[in-house]
């Protein structure tokens, strides 16, 4: 299965620290949930800035965006995953609802179908409780056992590296305004 946009969204059970999982009603439909120590904003800078994912997505390879909407967010996003067994190419395409939701849907690809979306809950100023959804057909077969490990190694590393972006972004953005100086 794939890194989609920032998380790939399969059931497995994590400790509380970690997130919730569980499988949705379609098959290949996932949702999980974690909380992150960055603000709503922060998160969604961080996952809708696509063109960064292969600095910290360990399974991307290679983001671009291909059209964007009038507001400048980008509206059709390539990427390149490692399978490990295999290079996948998907094209999506994303509508939004700043800053609290992205959704997205394959339109092109190596990959039948991926619809999904992510749902960005404030907690407090600082704390986002973060919930992708996710269903995804790859269309070709994959081995039952091969496929849970793809599934379960994928879900575990996109969350982890995405919350790890997200973070690193808030504490940078913080010591950047504990940096600045009044003048005078």
């Amino acid at each position: 299965m794939a890194t989609v946009c920032g998380a790939t969204c399969y059931s497995l059970a994590f400790p509380k620290t970690l997130g919730n999982s569980r499988t949705m009603g379609a098959s290949g439909e996932q949702e999980f949930s974690t909380e992150i120590a960055a603000s709503v904003q922060q998160c969604f800078a961080t996952i809708t800035d696509f063109e960064r994912y292969p600095d910290w997505f360990s399974s991307i390879q290679h983001a671009a965006i291909l059209d964007r909407h009038s507001d400048g967010l980008a509206r059709k996003v390539e990427f390149r995953i490692d399978m490990t067994l295999k290079t996948i190419r998907y094209v999506l395409e994303y509508t939004y609802d700043k800053p609290s939701r992205l959704s997205w849907r394959s339109i092109d690809g190596d990959v039948d179908s991926i619809a999904g979306n992510y749902l960005f809950e404030k907690l407090n100023a600082k704390r986002t409780r973060v919930t992708c959804r996710q269903a995804v057909s790859v269309g070709f077969w994959v081995p039952g056992p091969i496929r849970k490990l793809l599934e379960q190694t994928a879900l575990k590393q996109s969350v982890l590296d995405f919350k790890a972006a997200a973070e690193a972004a808030q504490t940078t953005a913080a010591a950047k305004r504990g940096t600045k100086r009044p003048k005078g």
